[in-house]
This record gives structure tokens, sequence and C-alpha cells, in this order.
């Protein structure tokens, strides 16, 4: 009965050309045109009473069914709501051509065509489904009673259904949306107009469908999978359900919103992603899914970042029951993962899935302490090849994160970091910004290393760089973390905003700068040395005028490690310390001492300089003791010979043996001394010697 009943939907079939129909169905077409009256039927059936049984018996479905839809409608719909009638079950034709006409439109998106009917009857009478569910009884604990089925013949509902209820029609519709579900819950012959119905009331009354459907069935049964996966066939009815269906999937855990019926139970936002679970694999949803992508996108994020974090009890009880009906993964997050991994393939980016596969970030991605890595992952293979989706992305992530209290934020901001290069700062700059600066303050290390990657991209955009003066004291303090990746993009920020011609260093901001640079030129880690080394002369360079008299003590410390520096086997490094010297020189205005420089006559240098200020002889062979035992035999030897220079200015300073006996130690831990080193070793050991007699005793045996 139910093939005979759907083959007599066959006359609705828009036509499309010459070749729409089989060879074999003009005559049947003549036969069942609707333009026909009754007595034209008539007439029909009597003339050719060979056609048998099976031809009246259809004859007659089809006048009942045609009265049917020339029934009167109900009452004009308030203006501005579109309100379910009795006109649900009228074709949709497109402009100009009747209703009545079996020219009706074939297009896929109207959720009046035949064809999406015909398909809906397909994917009703189709057991394979992603998931199925052959028991009604609802989910523990969200049960409605007005849900369960009566074990009754199954009916379709006549066009006054609602007529003289004493409510109003759009308070019907969630009456009506649960009826729909109920009739398709049972396994016998269905109307073919129930989808029908079903995708008039989605496209004029989307959030009492979504809401009421998901209350009927949030764990998803047979009979709602058939409903969410024709909602998925009509790609317009799709576009308007999406929004609601988004709104609950954000709202974590519960969504609460009334009905037009007053219904305000509380819906689960996991009962939603079910939901989206269904719609995605239906192949005609791609259009939609794509409006929507980015969106979908992070609304699943969220799902698999909270699960994995935290899991309340009604949720986890809702889990349980899902997972035992339809075989589901043990835990949420990995339903969530599954579902995100359905819609990066809906988006055609099957390779990312599998790259990101490969190097486990699935995996990662489940567990709590690292799914901002595996967020990051993500983030890079998605935007080799979805820029304009990542940076709709990104839009979403930072409403998340502007929250007073953002809950779960790190893998959004870890995902935001990667993608800031796609944006465009004109447009969310400010967003951005002011979100970088604000986790640049955090206390926790995760968060203050992406917000330093945030803002050493930011830097680079002259516009933002501007902005970042208040950022400095904050950026200072970092300079002494013991993090070198840390210490490395902190001194990248300030090399970017100091590019800008028209930014200049603070009198408040240069000393404490120039200060904390000193100890990282020793740095073991090159770039940060070559970093802080260049950035010391940019702030010699660009500091306010009534900064300079402060900032020449901290350069007078400089001189002596950019000296050595200058012999630093790393050609880079000593190319910088030797035009920082220059500048150093030029700064403090000795134009003798540039000269030398200039002339590469460094050993002079030293010479001039130590004696210009002898009673610093102490100090500066102080400064160069820590180079003795450097690694680099460069180094060395270029710290024996500025202390064999310095040595000569010791002589009559009280602290001269103590000097020199510091000093001694460590030449002697100088595993390869070169003949520099040998020579400066005896004539330490010859001085001290005289020194310790001078004084009554006993020379030290070296």
């Amino acid at each position: 009965m139910a093939g005979r009943f759907r083959g007599l939907f066959k006359v609705f079939r828009g036509k499309k050309g010459p070749a729409a129909a089989p060879a074999q169905q003009p005559e049947e077409l003549e036969q069942f045109q609707p333009q026909q009256d009754d007595a034209a039927l008539d007439r029909t059936q009597e003339q050719d009473r060979a056609h048998g049984h099976f031809r009246r018996r259809t004859a007659q479905m089809f006048r009942k069914f045609i009265r049917i839809r020339r029934g009167k409608t109900s009452t004009t719909a308030t203006e501005g709501t579109a309100e379910p009638d009795s006109g649900l079950t009228e074709l949709q034709a497109e402009p100009g051509v009747s209703t009545d006409s079996p020219e009706c439109s074939e297009d896929s998106d109207s959720p009046m065509n035949d064809h999406t009917a015909k398909t809906l009857m397909d994917v009703a009478g189709t057991e394979d489904m992603a998931i199925t569910n052959t028991d009604t009884r609802e989910t523990q604990g969200i049960a409605n009673p007005d849900t369960t089925p009566t074990p009754t013949g199954i009916h379709a509902p006549e066009l006054d259904f609602f007529e003289e209820s004493a409510v109003s029609p759009q308070q019907q519709v969630p009456a009506m949306v649960r009826n729909i579900h109920q009739r398709l819950g049972f396994h016998v012959t269905v109307d073919a107009r129930l989808p029908i119905n079903l995708l008039r009331l989605a496209e004029e009354h989307p959030a009492d469908v979504v809401l009421t459907l998901l209350r009927c069935a949030p764990s998803c049964d047979r009979a709602a999978t058939m409903m969410w996966r024709l909602i998925g066939l009509s790609a317009s009815t799709l576009e308007k359900v999406l929004p609601t269906l988004l709104c609950v999937m954000e709202d974590w855990p519960l969504h609460s919103m009334s009905t037009s019926d007053g219904d305000d139970t509380p819906v689960l936002a996991l009962a939603a992603t079910l939901a989206l679970w269904v719609i995605v694999q239906v192949p005609r949803c791609h259009e939609a899914m794509n409006l929507y992508s980015s969106r979908i996108f992070v609304a699943l994020l969220s799902h698999v970042v909270i699960t994995t974090q935290q899991t309340p009890e009604e949720v986890d009880h809702f889990w349980r029951a899902c997972r035992e009906e339809h075989g589901l993964p043990t835990n949420p997050n990995r339903f969530a993962v599954q579902a995100m991994k359905a819609l990066l393939c809906q988006l055609r980016c099957d390779n990312e899935v599998v790259a990101v596969e490969r190097k486990r970030g699935w995996d990662t991605l489940l567990c709590a302490d690292t799914q901002h890595y595996a967020v990051g992952l993500l983030a890079r293979e998605m935007r080799q090849v979805l820029m304009p989706l990542c940076s709709r992305i990104t839009l979403h992530l930072l409403r998340l994160l502007s929250r007073e209290e953002p809950r779960w934020d790190l893998p959004f901001l870890a995902f935001l970091v990667e993608v800031l290069e796609c944006l465009d700062l004109r447009e969310c700059g400010d967003s951005v910004l002011e979100m970088m600066s604000r986790y640049l303050l955090s206390e926790c290390r995760q968060r203050c290393r992406l917000a330093l990657r945030g803002l050493v991209v930011l830097s680079k955009d002259p516009a933002m760089a501007r902005r970042m003066g208040s950022l400095s004291q904050r950026l200072v303090e970092l300079l002494d973390d013991a993090d070198g990746e840390v210490v490395r993009m902190s001194l990248s920020v300030f090399m970017n905003v100091l590019e800008n011609k028209d930014i200049l260093v603070s009198s408040t901001t240069a000393p404490k700068l120039a200060e904390a640079l000193l100890p990282l030129f020793a740095n073991d880690n090159s770039h940060v040395q070559l970093l802080s080394i260049h950035l010391f002369s940019k702030v010699m360079e660009l500091v306010v005028e009534e900064g300079k008299k402060p900032l020449k003590t901290i350069v007078n410390q400089s001189l002596y490690p950019l000296l050595i520096y200058g012999d630093d086997e790393n050609w880079r490094v000593a190319k910088a310390s030797r035009e920082t010297l220059i500048c150093a020189a030029k700064f403090l205005k000795r134009t003798d001492l540039e000269q030398l420089l200039k002339k590469d006559q460094r050993l002079k240098f030293a010479e001039c300089l130590l004696a210009a200020d002898r009673s610093r002889a102490a100090e500066l062979l102080h400064q160069a003791l820590p180079f003795v035992g450097s690694p680099q035999e460069s180094l060395r030897e270029a710290a024996a010979r500025f202390m064999a220079t310095a040595r000569v200015l010791l002589r009559g300073q009280k602290e001269e043996l103590q000097v020199l006996s510091e000093a001694l130690q460590a030449l002697r831990r100088d595993d390869s001394p070169s003949q520099t080193n040998i020579v400066v070793q005896e004539i330490f050991n010859k001085r001290a010697a005289e020194l310790r007699s001078s004084a009554g005793s006993e020379p030290e045996s070296l």
C-alpha cells in the first residue's frame, strides 16, 4: 500500500525537459492532471474500465487529496508573524505557475516540492541512518509526557486539524511538531503531507520547531532523525533553522527559551549538537552549512573544550542514555570531535583532517592539559586553505574572549593567535590588541606566552605599534623571565615597535629597558643575544632628549662587554656588537673613541678608555672575569688581553690583590688556555706574589 500511495505523487513532479519523465508515464499524466475537475475524472473512469480496480481506487484517493488541497485556509496571519494554517499542505509553486499544475518546481530548496516529499519517504524507509532508534521512550530526566505516542492507527491530519482549537494558530506550532514526531515514530504508512507540513512549519516558525523537537526527542530517536534529515534536505529551510540550533549549542550547558505555547523547559546544548550531527551527514546541506560554517565550528570547538574539562551531572546523565541508545562514543567530547571532522569534510578539508590525525592532534585535543596545542595545530592546518573561514571564526572567538570572566579561554586564544596574520586589523585590531594586553598580565604562563605571540604579530602594524606604549613596563619585566622564548618575544615586540620612525623611547622607559638588556648580551640563545644588542642600539638612538642623561651611566657599563663580544665566533653577534659600540661612543660624544673603533683599533680603544678613568679599573676587570670561562676561545682571549691592560691601572689600589686573586681563579678554570691567557696568568701570579710579600704573608701556591 505504501508503494502504491507513493506512486500517486509522481504526477506532481516538475518538468525540466523532455527527458524529465520515463517513456511509460505520459498516459498516466494525462489521466491524472490536477486541472481536471471531479466530473472529468469520473468520465475518464467510465470510458476506460479496462484499467481495473487499482486505477479506480487510485483515482478516488486522488480526488480526496485534491479536495483537501483546495480546502479553505485559515484567517490571514498577523502582520509580521507567519502563522501555521490549513494551507500547510499547499504545494509552493514558482512565480507564474499554478499550484494545480504538474509544472510545479522541482527545486530541492522548496519545502513544498513533491520531489522533496518523496525523498523524505525514501529516507523514512531507510534503516541504515547515522543515528537510529527503534525505542520511542525518552531520556531519563528529560522525558516529556506530551511526546509519548499512543499505540493506535496513524492517519494524516485533516487540514482543519487545529481549526476549532481555542488557542491561536501560532501557539499550535509546538503541538503540530509533537504530532508529526509522534506519527513518524510508528512503523506504519505515513501520509506524505507530514514532511510538507514540517518544512512549512520550520520555515515560518524555526525557533518553535527546533526547540519543540529538541524537547520531544533530546536523544534524537528514529522519528526525530527523520525530521532533522528532512530539514537538512532543504537548503532554504536549513538556513532558517540553523541560527536557533546554534543558539542552543552556544548556551552551555542549558538553553532556556519559551516556545509560543509557553513551554520554557531547558534544552541541553549537547542535544542540539546531536541534531546537527545528523544534519551534517545529509549530502545536500552543503550550501547552508557553508553559510554558518564559522559559527558551527566555534560551537563544536566549545563543546569539545568544555566537555573535556568539565561535564555537568545533567549532561553526563543525558550522554549515558544517548550512548546506550545509539552506540555513540563513551565521552561527549569524542562525539563533538567526530562532528567537527564531519563539518570539515563537508567543507572539503579532508586533507587537513588527515594531517591533524597524522600528528595525533585529535587525540591531543581530548586532553585538557594539551588542548591549546591541538587547537593551534588545527588552526595552522586550516589557515592554509580556509583563510576566509578562519577570519570569521576569529571574530566569533573574540566575542567569547571579551567576556569579563571567560571560561576555557586558553584553546580559543591559541586559535586566535595562529590566524592573526590572516585578519584585517582595520576591522578588529583594537579588540585583538585589548585582548592581548589583558592576557599579557596573566599569571598563567601559557596565556602570557600566547599573548606575546599575538603582540609580535600586532607590533608589525604601525597603527597597532603606536598604541603599545602602555605595555612597555610589563614587557621590561618579562625580559628577566627564566623562559628564553618569553624573553625573545618580548624583545621582538620592542624591536617591531621601535622600527616605526615616529616612535621614541620615553625618559622613564629608556634606563629601565637598557639596564634589563645588559645581562642579555651574554644569553646562551644567540637570537636573544643579537636582539638585545640591536635593541640597545635602538634605545640610544630613539631616547627622548631628557632621557639621555640618566642613560649615560648604563651606556658606559655596556662598553667593555660590547668590546669583548666584538670577537664573538658568531659573525652576526660580532658585527652587531661593533656597530653598537660605535653608537655608544657617539652617544657619549667621545669622538676619539669613535675614530679608533672605525679604524678597528679596539685594543687601543680599551687603553684609551681605561686611561680616562683609572678609578674604574677594578670594576672593569670584574666585568671581564665572566668571559674567562666562556666556551668560546676567542672570547677568553679577548678577556685576557683586556685584563692584562687593566691590571697596570690597578697598581696602588687597595683592592688590587683581591681582584688579582679572583682573576687568577677565573683564568685557571680555562681547560685549553691560549698563549695570551698563559701570559696573563704569569703576570698576575707575579704581581700577586709581590703584594703578599709586601703584606708579610706567604705567597700562595698556584
